[in-house]
């Protein structure tokens, strides 16, 4: 067996518990880690608000692996705003606040989501636009050593990056035009297979790129076992390719005990190695 670390998304698990109660329910559960979409309501929260956040996460004794940067209204179906000319100042301030968070805590990834196409706006605008906040953010982030993530993204008729190739000319563009050299791939495995991606293939091609790794099943996004996507098989062909980092749980929990899965034992980083 491949040893692997896991980290626990908590914004879309343990979603029947208050937020600032996850981390101390995923330590309890046997994991270590964790990582967050924007956990606020606003991209520039106030003061007290990124205190009660920070400490929840000491306090639990858990690491933050990942942080996503403020994507808008999720609920209603946005998916990021550095796309959007309008909103690159409040990109901005928020990677500011962000990075804040994850030099307090350690955390060494940032998720920025791209955004979804804007009527009455051309795409070439909007791209020119991600390239500058990107290598703002990117940045910001090289300031604590972190890295910022580009996802492939499904669910989302106006979001333009849906297969592995999309991220990565994103990626290079934003090297090629602004020396940014710590934007990475998101490969979540569930949505490059839900829009038609070859994962096996993309995980091969793009070894070198891969700056984090989340799962669910396909098709249902849950569990994994729950679906038919051979995930241990693309998790071994990960760790034989070279990736090295946390394998974060980004699934929908379908049972009462979503983590039955996984063995205890294997579920904190520290157990795993023998710590």
């Amino acid at each position: 067996m491949i040893a692997r670390a896991y980290t626990v998304n908590c914004s879309i698990l343990l979603t029947e518990i208050p937020l600032l109660d996850r981390p101390q329910a995923v330590r309890e559960a046997g994991f270590d880690a964790v990582e967050f979409w924007w956990p606020f309501a606003q991209p520039v929260p106030a003061d007290r608000d990124v205190d009660s956040f920070v400490r929840a996460i000491s306090d639990a004794g858990v690491a933050l692996t990942g942080l996503n940067f403020a994507a808008g209204d999720m609920p209603a179906g946005e998916r990021g705003i550095l796309s959007d000319p309008a909103r690159s100042t409040e990109f901005r301030d928020n990677v500011e606040v962000a990075v804040g968070i994850a030099q307090a805590l350690g955390t060494k990834a940032f998720n920025a989501l791209y955004g979804n196409r804007l009527d009455g706006l051309e795409p070439e605008a909007q791209d020119a636009t991600a390239s500058e906040n990107l290598a703002f953010a990117a940045a910001a982030a090289q300031r604590i050593g972190a890295v910022v993530l580009v996802e492939p993204v499904s669910g989302a008729a106006a979001y333009p990056l849906l297969r592995a190739a999309d991220a990565v000319a994103v990626i290079d563009r934003v090297r090629t035009e602004h020396g940014a050299q710590n934007l990475r791939l998101l490969a979540d495995l569930y949505h490059l297979q839900v829009n038609g991606d070859d994962v096996g293939l993309a995980l091969d091609t793009y070894a070198d790129k891969i700056g984090h790794v989340q799962i669910a099943d396909a098709p249902g996004r849950g569990e994994p076992g729950t679906g038919t996507l051979d995930l241990p098989q693309y998790l071994d062909q990960l760790v034989k390719n070279g990736y090295r980092g946390y394998i974060g749980l980004e699934y929908k929990a379908t049972r009462p005990d979503t983590f039955d899965w996984l063995p205890r034992e294997q579920r904190s980083a520290r157990t795993v190695a023998g710590i």
